[in-house]
């Protein structure tokens, strides 16, 4: 599920020999920034919508918010903390590298910078203005948010960051810094240029608002509540790491030889989970797991795996003289299927179709699984029932990614919604049907709830999958090491920066300056 595909652009070094380098990463930058702002707008204009949730006044009486209303404040906060993490790292590392350049050096990189700044701080002052008037939501937002490996009061913390009279007085003086400095202007710039001018207009008003940002109005609250400066996961610098360290390509921690090793023991239809440590795609997606696919193989696993008697009366029923499922494809999606035979540009054949920022598309095993943990789940479905799947992945192939992130459209997919949409039953077949969340008012099915539900379904009629295999990355070790069902069924429970839990390495990641 790789949600905000442009992140993967944001950190990448640029040399300043290449022009296209330079360019490239200059809009990667924008792009994020503008993604995560969108993103952020959304949020708190669905909490806008729901009052129940978030009542714009103090009520009247002390109430007691059900079970379900604290789930779902807890999912907006850990999206919208998401959202601050990616602008905290991109804050940081753009502000690294402005250092020593003088601003009319690169007005573009400039105004990317500012812009880093402008939305996490507005859209803060939103979450708290929408968020704040009642006790019991205070309340939820103060305890911990395991899937991102916040401690206890974060909420007091973030408060304390964004309305203390520093950040203030340091958005005066980026303001003034920003007006000095030559426009940013031009086709590329336009968005980000009118991003920044409308969140200064938004800071202005609120800081002319009654106490918006009196941080001695809000100085007790936040005592009270027991605010900890604690704002991001594990204060061990997560945002500068971000920002320059990411798992480079070959340097992923499950090897060569494991990924051959494993291929031998795949099967049509096998659901893919992977884990790519310290890529900000990783962003706006709850828990450990982020990105799910779907095995296909090839040709020749395909037509042996599927010629059963039962499929192939199946297919006769389809109109296929022959009876062979390939026929079958090749008939219903002949664009599709054909380039589904060419091989990547390393020569490998294309084993997996997965929705990523390109789109839903084919790929290699080699190329998918070059991850830092993965997962291999097998459903508890007939041969028929994973061939009509099969069939229903090659339909929605090259479809766009969903960057909306909403399941009740068909014509653009994110990953897990490929393989939720695969399997789901329809009328005569009989396939998987996971309960989705709703999250900010969209119903999801994430890759992290996916084993959950592995997990409190485990030995139950429900129980719709069985585990083949699962690599679990050890960062210390600098490999991912094939682990067991206990450890698996409870990884949905880790923080999704779980590898900052681990010792520090640096083995196996390149710090970039």
């Amino acid at each position: 599920m790789a949600f905000f595909l442009s992140f993967f652009l944001i950190f990448a070094p640029a040399h300043a020999a290449f022009a296209d380098e330079e360019t490239r990463r200059e809009e990667g930058e924008t792009a994020a920034i503008l993604n995560a702002r969108e993103g952020l707008a959304d949020i708190v204009a669905y909490m806008a919508t729901r009052p129940d949730l978030f009542p714009p006044r103090a009520p009247t009486k002390k109430r007691v918010l059900t079970p379900a209303q604290s789930q779902e404040i807890r999912d907006i906060w850990g999206r919208f903390l998401d959202y601050q993490l990616m602008l905290d790292a991109s804050w940081r590392y753009l502000s690294e590298s402005e250092r020593g350049r003088e601003k009319s050096e690169n007005a573009v990189r400039y105004a990317t910078h500012y812009a880093a700044f402008l939305t996490r701080y507005r859209y803060a002052l939103e979450f708290i203005r929408l968020a704040d008037a009642d006790p019991a939501v205070r309340i939820v937002l103060n305890e911990p948010v395991t899937e991102i490996g916040l401690p206890e009061r974060s909420y007091g913390g973030f408060k304390y960051r964004f309305l203390h009279v520093a950040i203030a007085t340091e958005f005066t003086s980026l303001s003034a810094a920003y007006a000095a400095a030559p426009a940013s202007s031009g086709g590329k710039t336009t968005s980000l240029s009118q991003a920044i001018r409308e969140d200064e207009r938004y800071l202005w008003r609120a800081g002319r608002a009654h106490g918006l940002l009196n941080t001695l109005r809000n100085a007790g609250q936040v005592v009270q509540e027991g605010g900890s400066r604690l704002v991001f996961p594990l204060q061990k610098g997560v945002s500068e790491w971000m920002g320059q360290t990411r798992v480079a390509s070959g340097e992923h921690l499950m090897s060569a030889d494991q990924i051959a090793a494993l291929h031998s023991r795949l099967r049509p239809g096998d659901i893919l989970l992977e884990r790519r440590e310290w890529y900000l795609s990783n962003i706006g997606l709850p828990g450990f797991w982020p990105h799910a696919a779907l095995y296909i193989g090839d040709a020749e696993e395909r037509s042996a795996y599927f010629d059963t008697p039962e499929i192939r009366a199946w297919l006769k029923e389809q109109g296929m003289v022959d009876e062979r499922f390939e026929t079958l494809l090749q008939t219903r999606y002949p664009h599709a299927y054909r380039l589904s035979q060419q091989p990547d540009e390393a020569g490998a054949m294309l084993r997996i179709i997965e929705a990523i920022g390109k789109g839903v598309i084919f790929t290699s095993l080699e190329h998918s699984l070059a991850a830092d943990s993965v997962a291999v789940l097998r459903p508890r479905l007939s041969r028929l029932e994973i061939a009509q799947a099969m069939l229903k992945s090659f339909d929605y192939f090259g479809r766009p990614y969903d960057f909306n992130f909403d399941f009740r459209t068909d014509g653009q997919l994110v990953c897990t919604e490929l393989v939720f949409k695969s399997y789901r039953s329809e009328e005569g077949r009989q396939g998987l049907d996971w309960p989705l969340n709703v999250i900010a008012g969209r119903p999801v099915l994430t890759a992290n709830n996916i084993v959950r539900h592995f997990d409190e379904t485990w030995q139950t009629p429900a129980q719709y999958l069985d585990l083949v295999a699962f690599f679990d990355g050890n960062v210390r070790a600098g490999r991912a090491e094939e682990s067991d069902l206990e450890n698996f069924r409870a990884s949905w429970r880790r923080p999704k920066w779980h590898i900052l839990m681990q010792e520090d390495r640096r083995q196996g990641s390149e710090v970039r300056d």
